[in-house]
């Protein structure tokens, strides 16, 4: 077993389901991590978290576990896997601590770290100007939004323009809901008909049986979809377009600057030893790298 993998071992991702109140540890079983690249304990980064947090022995990240490959939910139901468990996994071997992540509602996701229910929101949220006055963001991710459509395009839908009088399913509270509410006006007299939605698992139900015509979906979860032979016979990419690039970072609420600054050094060390480019290529997501991390960076 490698340093990472007793890392990984040790401090693990506990999938916390909100609603049922049970829970189940991500360590690494099933997840064929086996990285080259070491993840050993910063103790300089540790000593920086919240007395609170080190006292508590744990990190508390809010997702929304229906996003493949980015976090989803392992054959068990229960266990959450994708690039962003192992990376919070990898994320809490630097800071010598445990992380959780909690399955919770994605729309209220950013006043319930506010309100001190979660240390942060981790569930490919994009960091915007608008999303920067209720938090900071330690960014980690780029990539721009899809247009996913039902197998064979019966809507023969090919760019944003082409949804306009259109029912377009979308998961509530996400940067493409805010995204279609301003290309409303180009739109004129037939606006889009926008279906907002719990869980982007409930957006794509609506695609898939005809409720809508499209899902605005970020490029890795559309494209994820279109290629993994369980749903490729569904969805398919309207075009190869993507639309509005940006960065995903994890939230963390702007009382909280020593969990924010912290975070934001593990991450550099993960990029700077090669661990970070490992999951994004285990995870077929390298041409979303970025180079370093950076706190809210986003527009």
């Amino acid at each position: 077993m490698n340093v990472f993998r007793r890392a990984l071992a040790l401090t693990g991702v506990l999938a916390v389901l909100a609603a049922g109140g049970c829970d189940a540890t991500m360590g690494n079983k099933g997840t064929g991590l086996d990285l080259t690249a070491a993840v050993t304990t910063d103790e300089a980064l540790h000593a920086a978290l919240p007395p609170a947090i080190r006292d508590r022995g744990f990190i508390r990240l809010v997702t929304d576990a229906s996003y493949a490959p980015m976090e989803y939910f392992a054959a068990d139901g229960r266990t959450i896997i994708g690039f962003e468990p192992d990376l919070s996994a990898a994320l809490g071997g630097v800071l010598g601590i445990r992380l959780e992540m909690v399955v919770g509602d994605f729309a209220t996701a950013l006043d319930e770290v506010n309100r001190g229910t979660y240390d942060g929101v981790f569930s490919s949220m994009t960091d915007s100007a608008e999303r920067q006055k209720k938090a900071d963001f330690v960014d980690y991710f780029s990539t721009g939004t899809s247009i996913l459509v039902q197998r064979g395009n019966p809507a023969h839908i090919r760019n944003l323009t082409d949804l306009c009088g259109q029912r377009v399913a979308v998961e509530a509270g996400t940067f493409q809901e805010d995204m279609i509410a301003r290309r409303q006006r180009r739109c004129g007299p037939d606006p889009i008909l926008v279906t907002s939605l719990k869980t982007n698992a409930d957006a794509l139900l609506h695609l898939r049986t005809g409720r809508a015509v499209a899902v605005l979906n970020d490029f890795p979860p559309a494209s994820y979809l279109v290629t993994d032979p369980r749903t490729n016979m569904y969805y398919q990419l309207a075009s190869d377009m993507q639309y509005e690039t940006g960065l995903f970072g994890i939230a963390v609420a702007k009382s909280s600057p020593g969990l924010r600054d912290a975070l934001k050094g593990a991450l550099d060390r993960l990029i700077s030893t090669g661990t970070y480019g490992e999951l994004l290529q285990r995870w077929g997501l390298a041409s979303g790298a970025v180079t370093e991390a950076t706190v809210n960076a986003g527009h």
